[in-house]
Order: C-alpha cells, then sequence, then structure tokens
C-alpha cells in the first residue's frame, strides 16, 4: 500500500510548479512542512512541457522538482499527462480530434481533446508514460504512479466505429448474432455488412438500445485497455504501485467495477454537488462506492476541493470545517489519505477560480488554516492504515444497468438510474448504517439487507443469484421496473421481472402505469409515491399496502414474501426512508454507535487489535460522547457543533 512507503496516511494534494516561479517554489516548500504535506502528485497536465515536440523530451524542470520535493520530505504521485495532449500533436495529427455524435470535429483549446480509439494517440500516450517510467522509475520520491486523469471522454469518429466493429465482432462473433442481440427486424435496421455498423451517432429519433447498450460496454473496454497499455509500460521499469483517479459523478463512461480490479490502489475524485448535510451524505455515497471498486481493501482519496461544492450553475465555497469532516468522512470509510486539486490556487488558465489548499489570498485566510488542521489530524490517525470497513448492508450497482437506463424510449424521463442508487444510500446512511455497493451477480451472502433501487437490466445470473439470497433468509428489497430487461436489453416475457426474482418476490408484474409529470400519489398506509406505478398480481406475495389512486386502486403497492420485498412505485423521501429504516431493524442492522442523533455521523474501521470510531458532528449543537480521542490523544466528554473525533477502542 501507499502508506507504507510514506509511514503515514496521504496528505497533499496536485501540485503545479511549472505554473509558478523559483520564489514561489521557496514558500511552497515551508507552507507544505507547515501543513503536513506528505504526497503531491505532480505532471497531470504537463505534456506540453515534458515533451516541446515530437519525440523530444525535456525532463530538467521535473528532475529539479522531484529532487527539491524528496528534500523536503514529500513523496510524489507521479502523473502521466495523457489527459492533455498539446498543441502540437493535435496539429500534427488532426485524425486524433474527438468528434461528437452530431459529427463535429473538436479543436485543441480545452483538456481531454483526444479521441482515445486513434492509433496516433495511443502510441504517444504509451511512448511518454513509457519515458517517464525509464527515468524515474526507481527515483527516490517516486511512491505512486497516476496514469491520465478522469477517464475518459468519449468519441464517434472513424478511428472508434472501426475499433467498435473490432470489438462487436469479438462480442457476438457473427452478423446473424449481432442482429439477433440488437433486434435489427424492427426498423429495418439488419445489417449485412460489418462495414455498415456505425457507433450511435445522431439520427433522426430514438437510436437502437442495443447498439447504444453495446457502445457503452466497448467504450468502457477501450479505456481499461489504454489504461493497461500505460500501466504495463511503466511496470516495465518500476515496482512502485500505479492506478489513475476515478470519477464519481453522475454520469459513467466506464464500468468501475473492472477498472478497479485493475489498478494497483483504488483512487477517486470527488466534489460534492449540494451544501451541508447533502454533502455529507454525497462524501459518504462516494467513499463507499471507491471502497466497494476496491473489494473492501482500503482506497485514496486522489482530490477533493478545499472549499469547492458544485451546485448546479455555480460553486458554492464549504463552510467552516467542512474541510477536516469531509477529510475524515472519506478517512473513516477505507481510504488512506486526503488529496486536494490543487495545492496552490492558479492566478491564471480555465480553473483559476478552482480552489487550491493554498488560496488566491495565501496562507493568512481561513482556508490555509483549516487545511494546516486537518493535515495534523490526518497525521494523528496513521495507526488506521491498513483498516477495513464492515457493512452490513449492499446497494446492488451494476454499469449496465445504469447504461441500459441512458437508453431512448423509455416510458419515463424519470427513470434515472444514479439518482435512484444515491436515494437508496441516503436511506441508509440517514440510519446511520454503513453500506457497501455490489454486483447482483456477487456473493451477498455476508449483508443482512440488500437493496435494489434501479435494476432495469438484469442477467439470468443476476436474478437467480438474488432468488439465493432470498431464500437463505437475505431481506431483500427490489424496487419498481427491474428486471424487465435481460442481459441483451430483449424484454422478459411473461411478466416481470426475471422469472427467478419473480419467484423470490411472489409476485407478476403486468403492466407499468408510469405517473404524469407531478402526479403525486398515496398509499393505502398513508405514504405518498410519484412518477412510478405497476400493476401487480400476488403469487404468494402477502400484500403490506395498496394503491388508492385510478384503476390500481386496491392493488399490490409493496409486498412481502418471507424477507423479500418488492415497491411497485417510487416514495417520497421521507416514507422510503421510513421504509428502509423498518427492514433495516427487521434484519437487525443498526448502527455502530445506537442512540446518537439525527446528523451527527458514526463509521467504525477495524482490525485485528483494534476498532476506530470515527463520529462526525454535522449539528449546530454539541452531543455528548465519552471516549478516548485519537485525535486529541485525550478523552472527550462531548462532541462539539461541527466537530470531529476517533475513538479508539481495544477489541
Amino acid at each position: 500500500m501507499i502508506t507504507e512507503r510514506l509511514g503515514a496516511l496521504a496528505f497533499g494534494g496536485d501540485y503545479n510548479p511549472e505554473q509558478w516561479d523559483e520564489e514561489v517554489w521557496k514558500e511552497d516548500d515551508a507552507l507544505m512542512r507547515e501543513a503536513g504535506v506528505n504526497l503531491a502528485t505532480v505532471g497531470v497536465f504537463s505534456w506540453a512541457l515534458l515533451e516541446p515536440e515530437e519525440g523530444r523530451y525535456d525532463f530538467a524542470w521535473l528532475d529539479a522538482h522531484l529532487d527539491r520535493l524528496h528534500a523536503n520530505g514529500v513523496h510524489v504521485d507521479l502523473a502521466t499527462p495523457t489527459a492533455s495532449p498539446p498543441p502540437w500533436f493535435t496539429l500534427a495529427h488532426p485524425d486524433a480530434l474527438p468528434v461528437t455524435p452530431d459529427g463535429t470535429r473538436l479543436v485543441h483549446g480545452s483538456r481531454d481533446t483526444y479521441c482515445l480509439t486513434a492509433p496516433a494517440y495511443r502510441t504517444a500516450a504509451r511512448a511518454i508514460a513509457s519515458a517517464l517510467a525509464e527515468r524515474y522509475g526507481h527515483h527516490p520520491a517516486v511512491a505512486l504512479w497516476h496514469v491520465h486523469n478522469e477517464y475518459a471522454t468519449l468519441c464517434w469518429c472513424e478511428h472508434t466505429a472501426a475499433a467498435f466493429r473490432v470489438w462487436l465482432q469479438a462480442r457476438h462473433g457473427s452478423l446473424d448474432a449481432l442482429n439477433e442481440a440488437w433486434g435489427t427486424a424492427f426498423w429495418s435496421q439488419r445489417y449485412t455488412a460489418w462495414d455498415q455498423v456505425l457507433p450511435p451517432r445522431a439520427t433522426q429519433w430514438h437510436r437502437n438500445p442495443g447498439q447504444g447498450l453495446d457502445f457503452s460496454r466497448f467504450f468502457s473496454d477501450e479505456v481499461i485497455a489504454a489504461y493497461l497499455e500505460q500501466r504495463d509500460a511503466i511496470r516495465a521499469h518500476s515496482d512502485r504501485p500505479v492506478t489513475t483517479n476515478l470519477m464519481m459523478p453522475g454520469y459513467q463512461n466506464v464500468d468501475l467495477w473492472a477498472l478497479g480490479r485493475e489498478v494497483d490502489v483504488v483512487a477517486i475524485d470527488h466534489y460534492p454537488d449540494a451544501p451541508g448535510l447533502d454533502a455529507a451524505a454525497d462524501v459518504a455515497f462516494a467513499a463507499d462506492r471507491a471502497r466497494s471498486f476496491a473489494a473492501g481493501r482500503p482506497w485514496l482519496l486522489m482530490e477533493q476541493g478545499t472549499s469547492t461544492v458544485y451546485a448546479g450553475d455555480r460553486v458554492l465555497a464549504k463552510e467552516p470545517g467542512e474541510v477536516l469532516r469531509h477529510s475524515l468522512g472519506h478517512i473513516a470509510r477505507g481510504s488512506e489519505g486526503a488529496l486536494f486539486f490543487q495545492w496552490r490556487q492558479s492566478k491564471a488558465g480555465a480553473e483559476q477560480w478552482h480552489s487550491g489548499m493554498v488560496p488566491h489570498a495565501g496562507p493568512d485566510s481561513r482556508v490555509f488554516r483549516e487545511v494546516r488542521e486537518t493535515g495534523a489530524a490526518v497525521a494523528r490517525l496513521a495507526e488506521v492504515a491498513g483498516s477495513v470497513v464492515p457493512a452490513q448492508v449492499a446497494v446492488l450497482h451494476d454499469s449496465d444497468a445504469w447504461w441500459a437506463l441512458n437508453s431512448d424510449g423509455l416510458p419515463s424521463a424519470d427513470l434515472g438510474y444514479h439518482s435512484a442508487l444515491r436515494a437508496a444510500h441516503r436511506a441508509v446512511w440517514d440510519a446511520g448504517v454503513v453500506a457497501d455497493f455490489a454486483h447482483p451477480e456477487a456473493d451477498l451472502s455476508h449483508y443482512r439487507v440488500v437493496l435494489a433501487p434501479a435494476l432495469h437490466l438484469l442477467t439470468d445470473a443476476g436474478a437467480e443469484n438474488l432468488r439465493r439470497y432470498a431464500a437463505d433468509g437475505g431481506t431483500l428489497l427490489v424496487q419498481h421496473f427491474s428486471g424487465v430487461a435481460d442481459g441483451r436489453l430483449h424484454a422478459r416475457l411473461g411478466g416481470y421481472p426475471a422469472a427467478p426474482l419473480r419467484e423470490a418476490l411472489g409476485i407478476r408484474v403486468e403492466e407499468y402505469r408510469p405517473l404524469r409529470s407531478g402526479e403525486r400519489i398515496t398509499l393505502s398506509d398513508g405514504s405518498h409515491a410519484t412518477a412510478w406505478s405497476e400493476s401487480v398480481r400476488t403469487e404468494g406475495a402477502k400484500t403490506v399496502a395498496v394503491y388508492t389512486h385510478g384503476m390500481l386502486a386496491g392493488s399490490p403497492a409493496l409486498t412481502r414474501k418471507g424477507t423479500a420485498w418488492y415497491l411497485s412505485t417510487r416514495l417520497d423521501p421521507v416514507d422510503y426512508k421510513a421504509l428502509v429504516a423498518e427492514l433495516l431493524d427487521v434484519a437487525g442492522a443498526g448502527p455502530v454507535l445506537p442512540g446518537l442523533p439525527s446528523g451527527v455521523e458514526a463509521v467504525t474501521r477495524e482490525s485485528e487489535e483494534c476498532r476506530w470510531h470515527f463520529v462526525l458532528n454535522h449539528r449546530a449543537e454539541p452531543v455528548p460522547l465519552r471516549g478516548h480521542d485519537l485525535l486529541t490523544g485525550g478523552t472527550v466528554a462531548e462532541l462539539p457543533a461541527g466537530g470531529c473525533v476517533v475513538l479508539r477502542e481495544e477489541r
């Protein structure tokens, strides 16, 4: 792990010394020592400096900075700069510029302006990764390698079309199989030659859903192949771990389960998209996903903002104390440190207003004082390195299901995958319980409760896995419009969901009935719902609540068969949280520290010898709490408003 080389949890962030002069570098050295920085990410956007013209490398400036950082006690996460090709590259290889679905070829002028499938781009990316690794593979400052940045930019050009056809031939084997998988008998789409097959570009109306799903799968595989090329080029010259920074946004262009298996340590970037308590919940959502993609192993928060909350059309500042609380929120859930983008806020360029550890105001500022406080706290937590986070609940998360809900022609625009995933996790978080994310085909036997919020696409293997989980006594909640399509995105016939899941749930869905925009209905138990309803027939299940609305009045809305539940509508958040809380209580899945009030978050990391209870007070009032606090080294009797403690407990 990275902590073995550092001797502590990681603290620091992206460092771009090429933006500054020698006087600033001297100040950086002093301020990094003051803040407790021990890891700096270097070179992410430095391709134009590292390779000023094709095939000619200039490493002298980077030599000097790596040596300087090493002398200052700072390790380096050395990046390959392939997310931002320099101007000379795009002029020499215009075919490597990305093309949008409507055929527009983009021009140089931003980052991520490349086509991942272009041979010239892949060759240049491998070459600079290899050159960097050959020069710095054993440099004493280098503790970690950072491939690329925030994969991936999509492209619909001819290079992509050619690569897509190769992938399709490998997956389907023949045009007949492809035509069957995509249902091309509809709308006269049958293909008779491979060169007729294109990526899902802009077209007259709905695009073929099977084509769209396969394109998402293809591009994810292409991303991973591109990553592996650079990773293997680095490994040929270096024994240091290699990773890339996974993004955690509301869109997904790569299967993070698959990419998580290929990195030496899962690393993520995270920027909340709402302030206050919602930001704290979003920290937990991202951190639990990261830990899950890492198969429960410790992972690393590669980027966060010191004072950056993206809220619609504006960037909000974090409130006092949130730099520490958000950092500890990630560490509590398995991160081996807390890094930021970036060390010093840029004075020019496209991200000059992105927050930094050293803001434009300089070190005499609230932000830097909070950074210094956070660095000191992280330094006191070295002993938690390598410990794990136990979870009693799983939320099912499948990239194919996500991509399937991006298809054209769905019955409702309200069938959002990411929002459903977040709502399920938030209900568990509000109950004070820690959740993993799990693939529908994974071993679920050690979870007390499994939530399936949006499994529109569900394979036969996944359906059988859920049937077996429920048959073995696991508490399962399946939500509306789940299991309605198989792994090829073909509709299930004979009633929804897939047969093994119908058996487990004891129901059969005959008809889906989306609600009108803004429509809100009432169920017989007094709960309220929006967006969706279904005509459900019980076949062994008990009806818990019925619809009181329209043609569905009196028919099941919420059912239960043993420990398997089915919810055929979208409950209002308060009612949904109440349902999830009831299932958690019945299954015996409770908070790690019972009795804490709402707005106080508690998470446990544990090793064979110790438990560490991270307690974060997101409230404006103090809370009684007793224990030995690792952050202060003393005994606490109260957790102040906005405060944090880490209580150490011998096992």
